[in-house]
């Protein structure tokens, strides 16, 4: 009730033409101030599952900050609709603030905990540099050995860098970035455990993340991009993103059991499942990233938190060039360019790999978990009863 009484004696002080005061101390802080003015006027409260769980407290600590904050789509329904934002002397910005908030859940819960200061340089450059230097040194590597000019091969994969060494040296990094990610979110979820979740949250959290329920800005008309205009255009790009990236790894998958249970290996008839699923995957991140960074680039600077445009641009850029190599391997295979085009697609695998849990990826991750929080909290009785939800 301070921090109430706090804005009340701050907004009599602005009403009387006195100074703003002074702004938060920290990220968590000011998604603190924002919720509580935002938790007295609940004109927002039918927009998004934040709302509503705002409502269920009072006051804000860090972690409900995280929490709330993750829970959040940044789809800026709000910013448009509130009496409040700026220019309004309350400079209520919920996007722009539930964003700080994210980076600083992935960098505070990340694992090894000294790898959290990855995320203030996990940006575009670093991706692109990243993505760069490990395909330099995979063609270096061909070149020296005498592989990388050669007869076409038939697509044999193999024949260029073995099965036991590429399983050898992605499967570690792979497992790892698993690894570290599941620590995380682990972390995350202690920080605020709303307690055991029933087949019917499960349910729910999984239908409301693979329908991105809450990019619709709470109507069905979709997200504010440029303007007040909605759109659905960022929903959709996110869902050919999403399901692009889901069928590569099932194509993988598949291409993993072919192997290892049936003995059938690589290379693959165009026609194959592995194939098909992977070409489908591969269209959909070519299109999916290059929508995204183009929604980006036009967004209204309020929704934006222009610290993490590198963050964002970097996942984007490594996905669309994981794709695009990819793609350009699978139409090259049976000609001489394949050792070199082979070599750059696993470098930018790799550079993708090292920076899943240090980079814009893991808001997958988080976001699904915070789904899941609102879906079991939701069915549990408010401890305030102040109104319905």
């Amino acid at each position: 009730m301070q921090r109430l009484e706090a804005l009340a004696r701050e907004a009599q002080a602005l009403a009387g033409g006195a100074a703003a005061a002074a702004p938060p101390a920290s990220a968590e802080d000011e998604v603190a101030r924002v919720l509580e003015i935002c938790n007295a006027c609940r004109y927002c409260e039918g927009f998004c599952a934040v709302f509503p769980a705002m409502t269920r407290r009072l006051a804000f600590p860090a972690a409900d900050a995280h929490y709330l904050a993750n829970l959040c789509h940044n789809c800026g329904a709000c910013l448009h609709a509130c009496q409040y934002a700026p220019p309004h002397a309350f400079g209520v910005n919920v996007p722009r603030a539930m964003a700080r908030v994210r980076a600083r859940t992935y960098a505070a819960h990340a694992w090894p905990r000294p790898l959290g200061r990855l995320y203030e340089r996990a940006g575009l450059a670093t991706a692109l540099a990243l993505a760069a230097g490990l395909a330099f040194f995979l063609v270096l590597a061909l070149a020296r050995n005498g592989t990388l000019r050669h007869a076409p091969l038939a697509g044999d994969f193999y024949a260029v860098f073995p099965h036991g060494l590429m399983v050898g040296l992605f499967a570690p990094v792979f497992l790892f970035a698993c690894a570290a990610l599941g620590i995380g979110v682990a972390r995350f979820w202690r920080g605020q455990a709303p307690g055991a979740a029933s087949p019917a949250a499960l349910r729910e959290a999984a239908g409301n993340a693979l329908r991105l329920t809450y990019l619709d800005g709470g109507h069905g008309d979709g997200c504010n991009d440029e303007d007040d205009r909605f759109t659905l255009r960022r929903r959709r790009f996110h869902h050919v993103t999403f399901y692009g990236f889901l069928l590569c790894f099932a194509a993988t998958s598949v291409a993993t059991v072919y192997h290892y249970v049936f003995g059938w290996q690589a290379p693959y008839a165009l026609s194959s499942v592995p194939v098909v699923l992977g070409t489908l995957g591969g269209i959909g991140l070519l299109i999916g990233p290059a929508g995204l960074w183009w929604l980006h680039a036009r967004r209204h600077p309020l929704h934006r938190e222009r610290a993490q445009d590198g963050l964002d641009r970097g996942l984007l850029a490594l996905l669309f060039l994981v794709s695009a190599t990819g793609l350009a391997l699978l139409a090259l295979r049976d000609t001489s360019a394949m050792a070199l085009l082979l070599a750059v697609h696993l470098g930018c695998v790799m550079a993708f790999f090292l920076t899943m849990p240090y980079g814009k990826f893991a808001h997958a991750v988080y976001r699904v978990a915070a789904l899941l929080k609102w879906s079991i909290e939701r069915r549990q009785p408010s401890r305030l009863m102040l109104g319905p939800e």
